[in-house]
């Protein structure tokens, strides 16, 4: 039997089940050079947020009762294209089908005996790719610098940290538990880091972990924590906009500090991130993060929800941090 997970509503604020549509379709046979291919693994990713309101953006907005999108794994189950085989493993932007046919267009083979194929979602893939590529176009960390990243926990803030330390960088995380907190200085080797949540001034707490000033931000929530972070960067300070999660589900825009002062004072640099732009440099950089992955530098974390009938709600458990790392359906 074929599913498939369709937008029902544009969400108000915060996404709720009943925003989405789970409906009974048929399982499509794949026309000549086509590929049928069984859905494995879903990535769930705050970004798919803000392609569900109908605006102009860098990627187009999903369409109401339509299929949504993401990062998927999927097995070819039957091929009439010969570049594939039946049994081969692909990873590509794929719609929330449990099947469904592709002519194999922006679809990468993977090697389940080289590393797990959840990983080609996660540290391998556009996680991992996302945390490497922001630091080495943006961030630039050097040696002996502080390297500060909110969403330190989540999937690519923790790579982005261990990054850090790999360069030899002082490396301090936010992050919103006293778990998650444990968690990222014991297992990803942060040097220090700070619970937002139970923070009064998130002004003072970063100076307080950051007594040299901040170097790099590597910027995963913006809102009031980009405010607090800017007021403690250094001359010359690379900040990466990598993510908004603050400011996703918010319904009107909202106001903060002007930054244009702070900019001119420090001569900062403020860029907006989308991996997508560097997809010339995967390759190399998927290739270091695999090097740094079989010496045992780099650790990651996920979380698997079973059933393809609850990828919306691991999708919706993203906004409340029900993850540890990456977010993955395993259908």
């Amino acid at each position: 039997m074929n599913k498939a997970i369709l937008l029902k509503n544009r969400p108000q604020g915060k996404p709720a089940l009943s925003d989405f549509k789970i409906t009974e379709i048929e399982t499509p046979k794949p026309k000549d050079d086509e590929i049928l291919l069984k859905t494995r693994y879903v990535s769930v990713d705050p970004y798919l947020r803000g392609r569900m309101r109908d605006q102009k953006s860098y990627i187009p907005p999903f369409q109401l009762n339509k299929p949504l999108e993401s990062g998927i794994i999927a097995e070819v189950v039957a091929s009439n294209n010969n570049n594939f085989k039946e049994g081969d493993f692909v990873n590509g932007m794929l719609q929330w089908k449990k099947y469904q046919t592709s002519d194999g267009t922006g679809l990468n083979k993977v090697d389940k005996n080289k590393a797990p194929l959840k990983a080609y979602l996660g540290i391998l893939g556009l996680t991992g790719l996302t945390a490497y590529l922001g630091l080495e176009k943006i961030g630039k960390p050097k040696k002996g610098e502080t390297l500060l990243v909110s969403g330190a926990a989540g999937a690519v803030g923790s790579v982005g940290g261990q990054i850090g330390k790999i360069i030899g960088c002082r490396v301090v995380g936010i992050a919103g538990s006293d778990e998650k907190i444990n968690r990222i200085k014991k297992e990803f080797n942060f040097d220090d880091a700070i619970n937002y949540k139970t923070t009064d001034d998130i002004n003072k707490a970063i100076a307080s972990k950051c007594p040299e000033g901040v170097d790099v931000y590597f910027d995963n929530v913006g809102g009031e924590i980009l405010d607090a972070a800017m007021q403690n960067m250094n001359r010359y300070g690379r900040i990466i906009n990598c993510g908004a999660i603050a400011l996703y589900n918010k319904t009107e825009m909202p106001t903060g500090p002007r930054v244009e002062p702070l900019l001119i004072k420090n001569s900062l640099l403020m860029q907006g991130f989308i991996v997508r732009d560097f997809v010339k440099d995967f390759g190399p950089a998927q290739k270091q993060l695999a090097t740094w992955m079989a010496a045992k530098k780099l650790n990651y974390l996920e979380t698997v929800v079973e059933g393809f009938e609850n990828i919306p709600q691991a999708f919706i458990d993203l906004f409340d941090g029900k993850n540890k790392g990456k977010m993955i359906v395993e259908v």
